[in-house]
């Protein structure tokens, strides 16, 4: 069908939006599952009347409607071929919080922590919590009729919603909750399969597979509400929801329990419900290593007791005491190898955050291997868990397939991700599906937990249920959907669980000479596939910590995701879009170059290096935008117009000047000019080093910019011989460095703009007895070609760079780097655009922060700056490349009262200064940085060691940062 013609004729019919551009089709064509379907257009709603036109003009165009929150099921729940109906965006409301009856009406789109965060205020949640709860939605929830850790206590979504206003496929309004003749036909259609919906249905709570038809019963209250939850839009496509809020412990504890093995624990299953848990969660001792893995050393999983596999208990009561009692009880109970019970509420949550980590770094196995869903949630009565997990590990060792392990212990319900011959499907896939699902059916069990079945399972409901049972589901689905208008091949009619697969047809994109990704052997395709979709990206992590995706927060648009970009990359790598395409373009447009996916995304996925991956492909040797020229080689640039920094200051101040040449350069004339320093740093070190020549006495060193240096403890090292009047390897070590050397990097940023944070990192580098070196020559990290995609130009300058380092290197010299970006290109970017240059690595590993070099001095200690307001801005990439945990330590040392930043600047280097990008700079700016520069104390200092940080809170709120090393010298 030609997509235009759908626009039109929905845009002439609603107010909400509509979307058909291939750009837009290739990010909604997944969720979090394997499956691929390019849908004919996207909608957006602002209104109920926009949904029933919506669903209207489906109808009479033949075209399908498949509704969407945030895109996280993992089943192909929501993914069709016709129009997606997005809610997320617009009807995403809390309408009311009712405290006294405990019900809160809510929106599909409303984001389930939102809820939380309304509810909280007057001492209540929702019950049902699963681990994407910071981005997924009610609505979602109760397509899938979603559970998580709390469900042992507060039961699922079904257990929780008390009224649900619907548009059937008919095009009817219903409000369910309790009366079947609301739905014309359904109180017969109930009398008539009264022998299935005992028999077949509603044996265990987490029998999610197929529809929840056992709520219909008379012996369960008729609650056509509750049978429709878990539907998977297949029935009614929902408009607002009553749902039942339930009070907030009072006070809770935490017990983990070591045993030798998952399965074991599951065979206590038993005992520890028995002691009236509100939450057991089981994890497996290798997703605890990969979680250690990705958190680091510094910030890693608390201390577990002794085993290879736990259960996390929670136990609630009304007070402290009497919650530490219950877990007391709970650990003399149990028949677990040990025992250790948390009472530090940060302890806990750093465990806890081990399983709500799970669904996404369960997505490499610990060989490394990519692992999908298809077979993640199954689940099996509780007394059966232990046996079902020995055979199901069994039955993977069979097949060759692995993954790791975590779940819903206490009713009975596993996740696993699995590395999945998906691509060779239909043969392996296939088989492997098939006697998985055998082997569930055998325990008495469901092929979901809580997922659904989606495109995942729907095929294998056969082997689960009679062909009674699924004529039953067929009916009950007609009754609502007669044309088969919504969702179709899930549940009922289902298409082949092999058919539509994401992976199936790509082919391995080699290297072109950009990038090499290494940990994706060296595939693009395969680099870009990491999104799995499990949309973290989407989360509002302000209050979290997180920095992913500072765009995505600023425009709620799904296209500024790292889920988005990687979708339309997806596209490119399969053959259906070109790198030139405008689809890839607007997709990458607004992406900052953070790297904060490289950390924050738990698949790993790193859209900076993809991003300028793209401008590479498309723009090698080719004309590119007059921006690349500029900013692209802004190092040259600067060198040049260093040597007479006032008249370039000058002709800055000049303000129609200053417009018109940053319009012609491709900025955005709205911009200031960051001003040059009087005098540049190596200029300044060529004075210190000449007047140290010039005296016997210690060198006096001169102003910069601002105060004068404090005069360093020791001298700089010098040589007689030197390249452009800078020194160079003392001749005295002709077999090596020596040991007291240390490299500084002069950025291209700290030497023209900010000398004096140069000088300051000197000074207390020579306070700990070491001499301090810079490169010989002017050379540059290559981070702006990087930004740009020029990496011809890009890996010249690093080579340059290993030329200027290698001596010191060799010689086990360590080189401190000042600038988080460019130092983060020296740890990172280096080793991955030339691999094959054996020196890259040795230089890497070489790197370090200024915090890092100071604090593995061992006699080194910060002067205290007790009760002093501090707002730090860590750099994206210092978070996402380097790691902040070193910086925050020393700070917190000091005594100092510090309020972190949480989030990108906004400025990003070339991003903020482009054309185009001045709102969107703000906007992210006033997502984190801009509320903590208004709300700190009136004497804070701003700790920013990003030049691009340091810039933007300058320009934006007036306000002038200090890099680390002037505020540990006092300024």
């Amino acid at each position: 069908m030609d997509e235009e013609w759908v626009v039109e004729g929905l845009r002439r019919t609603i107010a909400g939006e509509v979307d058909a551009s291939a750009r837009r089709r290739a990010e909604y064509s997944s969720d979090a599952s394997n499956y691929r379907v390019l849908p004919t257009a996207v909608v957006f709603p602002r209104v109920d009347e926009d949904v029933a036109r919506t669903v209207e003009f489906a109808r009479n165009s033949g075209l399908s409607i498949t509704a969407r929150g945030a895109g996280t099921s993992v089943a192909g729940n929501a993914v069709g071929p016709g129009i997606v109906l997005d809610f997320s965006r617009y009807m995403n409301a809390v309408r009311e919080v009712d405290p006294e009856q405990r019900v809160a009406r809510v929106q599909p789109g409303v984001v389930l922590s939102e809820l939380q965060r309304r509810a909280g205020v007057h001492g209540l949640r929702f019950g049902p919590d699963p681990s994407t709860q910071n981005r997924c939605t009610l609505g979602g929830m109760i397509g899938n009729n979603a559970c998580g850790p709390h469900a042992v206590a507060w039961g699922r979504t079904s257990d929780n919603v008390r009224e649900l206003r619907i548009l059937d496929g008919a095009g009817a309004v219903r409000t369910l909750a309790d009366d079947p003749s609301v739905v014309p036909g359904l109180p017969e259609f109930t009398r008539a399969s009264l022998a299935v919906l005992r028999t077949e249905l509603g044996r265990f709570d987490r029998q999610a597979s197929g529809y929840g038809l056992e709520h219909l019963l008379p012996e369960r209250g008729s609650a056509v509400a509750k049978s429709f939850v878990g539907s998977e839009g297949t029935c009614g496509i929902l408009l607002e929801a009553a749902v039942a809020l339930v009070p907030l412990p009072r006070a809770t504890v935490l017990t983990v329990l070591g045993y030798p093995d998952i399965a074991s624990a599951a065979d206590d299953v038993a005992a520890v419900m028995a002691c009236d848990p509100i939450a057991v969660e089981g994890i497996d001792a290798r997703l605890v290593d990969i979680v250690r893995v990705h958190r680091g050393a510094t910030s890693g999983v608390p201390e577990l007791p002794r085993g290879s596999g736990w259960l996390f208990v929670e136990s609630a009561a009304d007070t402290a005491a009497e919650a530490y009692a219950a877990a007391e009880k709970l650990c003399r109970t149990v028949g677990a190898l040990d025992a250790k019970i948390v009472t530090d509420a940060g302890v806990a949550a750093a465990l806890w955050r081990i399983r709500a980590e799970g669904a996404g770094l369960a997505g490499r196995t610990p060989a490394g291997h990519p692992a999908w869903p298809g077979w993640e949630d199954a689940a099996v009565p509780p007394r059966h868990l232990g046996a079902y997990l020995r055979d199901f590990a069994a039955l993977t060792s069979d097949h060759g397939v692995d993954g790791l392990l975590y779940g819903h212990i206490g009713d009975g319900c596993i996740h696993v991700r699995l590395d999945l011959p998906i691509a060779d499907a239909p043969q392996r896939f296939r088989t492997f599906l098939r006697d998985a699902t055998e082997l569930v059916v055998r325990y008495g069990g469901s092929l979901s937990g809580e997922h659904g079945d989606g495109r995942a399972r729907s095929q294998l409901l056969s082997a689960m249920y009679s062909p009674e049972a699924l004529d039953v589901f067929a009916g009950y689905k007609a009754l609502f959907d007669p044309d088969g208008v919504l969702n179709p091949g899930v549940l009922v009619a289902p298409r082949p669980i092999d058919a539509d697969l994401r992976l199936v047809g790509v082919r391995p994109i080699e290297r072109a000479g950009g990038f090499a990704f290494p940990q994706d052997n060296g595939d693009l395709a395969a680099a870009v596939h990491r999104c799995v979709g499990v949309g973290k990206c989407r989360a509002d992590t302000r209050a979290t910590g997180g920095f992913m995706c500072p765009s995505y927060l600023a425009t709620a648009d799904e296209k500024d995701s790292t889920r988005g970009r990687a979708r339309v990359l997806q596209e490119v790598v399969r053959g259906a879009l070109p790198w030139s395409s405008e689809a890839v373009a607007e997709s990458l447009d607004l992406c900052l170059s953070c790297k904060a996916c490289r950390s924050d995304c738990p698949a790993g996925v790193d859209v900076a290096t993809y991003k300028s991956e793209a401008l590479y492909r498309r723009y090698r040797h080719r004309p590119r935008p007059m921006d690349h020229y500029t900013l692209g080689w802004l190092p040259r640039w600067l060198a040049a117009m260093s040597r007479m920094p006032r008249a370039v200051n000058a002709a800055a101040d000049i303000g129609w000047l200053r417009r018109i040449g940053l319009r012609a350069a491709g900025m955005d004339p709205r911009r200031a000019v960051p001003r040059l320093a009087d005098r540049n740093f190596r200029r300044i070190w060529r004075g210190l080093n000449e007047q140290a020549d010039s005296s016997s006495h210690p060198r006096a060193a001169q102003p910069a910019i601002g105060r004068a240096p404090a005069i360093p403890s020791t001298d700089i090292a010098r040589s007689p011989e030197s390249t452009d009047g800078l020194p160079s390897a003392d001749d005295s070590h002709p077999q090596g460095v020596a040991p007291r050397e240390v490299m500084l990097w002069v950025d291209t940023f700290t030497d023209v703009f900010d000398p004096e944070i140069g000088l300051a990192a000197v000074e207390l580098i020579e306070s700990l007895g070491y001499r301090v070196r810079i490169p010989q020559r002017r050379v540059c990290c290559g981070l702006t070609w990087i930004s740009t995609g020029q990496l011809d130009g890009a890996r010249a300058r690093l080579r340059a760079t290993l030329n200027a380092l290698d001596e010191h290197v060799r010689g086990g010299g360590i080189v401190v780097g000042l600038e988080p970006s460019c130092t983060a290109v020296l740890r990172a970017d280096l080793p991955e655009l030339l691999p094959e240059d054996p020196r890259a690595a040795a230089t890497a590993a070489a790197v370090r922060t200024l915090a890092e070099f100071l604090a593995e001095q061992p006699n080194w200690r910060p002067r205290p700056r007790t009760g002093q307001s501090v707002v730090v801005q860590p750099h994206c990439h210092h978070h996402a490349v380097l790691g902040f945990d070193t910086d925050r330590r020393i700070l917190a040392s000091m005594g100092a009262n510090v309020t972190e930043v949480t989030g990108c600047c906004g400025l990003a280097g070339n991003f903020g200064m482009q054309s185009g990008h001045y709102d969107i700079s703000v906007a992210v700016a006033e997502n984190g940085l801009l509320p903590a520069l208004r709300n700190a104390a009136h004497d804070s200092i701003l700790i920013a060691d990003g030049f691009s940080c340091r810039t933007q809170a300058t320009q934006l709120s007036g306000r002038r940062g200090l890099h680390l090393a002037q505020f540990l010298l006092g300024e």
